[in-house]
């Protein structure tokens, strides 16, 4: 999947074009049932599927003392969209300025001179340009005087077996509570942390539970606690050390949270590779995928009682990732 940040990006030879427009945070299993439709219907038409999304989400610049808590930060959200099959992404530089566009400018500006749309796809509630004064009616008329067709696509096919729709809404609630198993039915795949080892205050090293704390650039943090997961070295970046382990999950006890027996004020993002002695994965880019909750954080009054609740966790974290 190609991936463009300006219109100059964009290659003379595209060729004609569907076009969608979204945030689409979590990219959801809502979001790949609409996109795996468009793919299948631009290819019958003979055109590329091509979304359109920003960075940074317009809710940052419009309301910036209150910005979303993104489920997948950019970089995820452009890895899942290519999973859908889309030909490419073009990712706007979201500010004041570009939303000042009316309707009329925003389609043709991006859409037709831009992209060479040949058909736009839409849901039923899209909203676009200055003061969201777009929506369906207003692209068909536009579609009608600049030459492209408007596919409306209902929201039958991005509904769950339960009868709820798909939602980034959804994904939050349960993310926010904790049900993981949950979270990743909705999401189609396990929630994700993604980030840069640094280094920390070494108390797990020194109490044997060495482990790498994640700063997490892309991510909603979930409830805090112990989980069961996975570590990937994504990026070894200037740590030769890290290459050797990148792409390969590691059976993983992450906490979440901050560590009140040591008297802790900070919330840490913390990862105990099990069986994995050694590992140096400082500066690395690495993911943490979260498979179950366990407990909270909880102040256990001294280390050496943490440290028989660690052994504990990772007990039960073996079981959970079905490690003998």
């Amino acid at each position: 999947m190609h991936i463009w940040r300006s219109l100059e990006e964009i290659p003379a030879d595209l060729g004609p074009t569907a076009v969608t427009v979204g945030n689409f945070d979590g990219v959801h299993r809502g979001h790949q049932a609409v996109l795996e439709r468009m793919v299948a219907d631009a290819s019958e038409r003979g055109q590329s599927a091509v979304a359109i999304t920003f960075d940074p989400h317009p809710k940052v610049v419009h309301d910036p003392a209150h910005p979303p808590e993104l489920i997948t930060g950019i970089e995820d959200k452009l890895d899942r969209l290519a999973q859908t099959g889309l030909a490419g992404v073009l990712v706007i530089d979201y500010t004041m300025e570009f939303a000042q566009q009316t309707p009329q400018e925003f389609v043709r500006t991006w859409l037709v001179n831009g992209l060479g749309a040949q058909t736009v796809v839409l849901g039923q509630d899209t909203k676009f340009g200055r003061g969201n004064a777009g929506d369906v009616e207003t692209m068909r008329a536009l579609g009608a005087t600049m030459g492209f067709e408007t596919d409306v696509i209902a929201d039958a096919c991005a509904v769950s077996e339960s009868g709820r729709r798909w939602s980034s809404t959804w994904v939050r609630e349960l993310l926010d509570n904790g049900r993981m198993a949950e979270a990743a039915e909705v999401l189609g795949r396990p929630h994700r942390l993604r980030g840069v080892v640094e280094h920390g205050d070494k108390l797990g090293r020194e109490i044997g539970f060495p482990t790498a704390n994640l700063g997490v650039t892309g991510g909603m943090i979930p409830r805090h606690g112990v989980y069961a997961g996975w570590l990937t070295v994504l990026d070894a970046r200037d740590n030769p050390a890290a290459a050797q382990w990148r792409g390969q999950p590691m059976e993983t006890a992450i906490s979440i949270g901050i560590n009140y027996t040591v008297g802790g004020a900070a919330l840490r993002v913390e990862g105990f590779a099990i069986d994995r002695s050694g590992l140096d994965l400082y500066g690395a880019e690495v993911a943490f995928d979260l498979v179950q909750w366990h407990r909270p954080m909880l102040d256990f009054g001294s280390v050496e009682a943490l440290t028989d609740a660690l052994a504990a966790d990772v007990a039960w974290c073996r079981t959970v990732l079905h490690l003998g």
